[in-house]
């Protein structure tokens, strides 16, 4: 597999203190910066992309990989959710906190592949 491409996104829960939106947000930040078709740039299909996905939370364990893979339009990203990111106690110190995530999401091809 050869990486192709590594793009960057950062996603907040700023009230409910909801660590899979704010992963979410991340990843839709990430995919929304990338306007290259790499898939038909080295004439691949959109299915042919392995994307790895690492996301940072401070609560790794209270995101759900699941809904998080679900933002993905296509392919089946491996998700790696890790400590991480911010958490920023409310001003008067009640409530949840807000949450900041950080994803980088990595597309590779299999390069061997192309005839």
């Amino acid at each position: 597999m050869e990486r192709i491409l590594t793009e960057f996104g950062m996603g907040t829960s700023l009230r409910r203190g909801e660590y899979t939106q704010a992963a979410k947000r991340a990843v839709e930040n990430a995919l929304w910066h990338n306007s290259i078709n790499a898939a038909e740039l080295f004439g691949f299909d959109k299915s042919d992309m392995a994307i790895s996905v690492q996301i940072a939370v401070q609560q790794p364990d209270k995101v759900d990989r699941a809904a998080v893979a679900a933002v993905f339009p296509y392919g089946a990203p491996e998700l790696d959710v890790v400590a991480g990111g911010l958490d920023i106690p409310r001003p008067e110190g009640t409530g949840n906190p807000t949450v900041i995530a950080h994803a980088a999401l990595t597309v590779s091809f299999d390069m061997e592949r192309v005839a």
